[in-house]
């Protein structure tokens, strides 16, 4: 679980960085949705749980591990957007969508980059966890139930009386 959670937690940290940097912090989401069902899968090939709830457990707590790691790439990059973003980029952007009389100033700027990357990192921690678990359910569903050695085979009558 907690191998599944730091390899896919990196690949988040990365992705959700350098997505969220370069595009829009709203990408995270979408990776959200890949990397959580990936790593509870991945979590039940690593751990082989052998109950359909230990590997929805298992998959929602490395699901909740990846979107930790989530969060601090999305505020990490609402930083970085908002010391490159200055108001006269804004200003010059908002004025060709046709909204004019618009006031931004550099603390607008930072306060709208913190709280979104705390809320779009807050969501895709749910969404990650919500998402491995459905993930383990789905390795549970298909590798999980034709393990060996996981069903015990039928047995016939006491031989002692019993």
């Amino acid at each position: 679980m907690v191998k599944s959670g730091l390899i896919f937690g990196a690949i988040a940290f990365i992705l959700i960085l350098g997505s969220s940097t370069v595009i829009s912090p709203l990408c995270a989401p979408c990776l959200g949705m890949f990397l959580g069902i990936a790593t509870g899968y991945v979590a039940g090939i690593f751990d082989k749980p052998t109950s359909s709830g230990d590997a929805v457990r298992k998959g929602g707590l490395t699901g909740a591990i990846v979107g930790g790691f989530g969060i601090v790439g999305s505020l990490l990059a609402s930083i970085i957007n908002g010391a490159i973003l200055n108001p006269s980029n804004l200003d010059a952007l908002y004025r060709t969508l046709g909204v004019n009389n618009l006031v931004i100033d550099k603390t607008t700027i930072w306060i709208g980059q913190l709280v979104s990357g705390c809320c779009v990192g807050l969501f895709n921690l749910i969404w990650m966890a919500v998402l491995g678990i459905a993930g383990g359910a789905l390795w549970f569903q298909i590798i999980g139930k034709s393990q060996s050695g996981l069903s015990m085979p039928p047995q016939g009558p006491n031989e002692s009386g019993d």
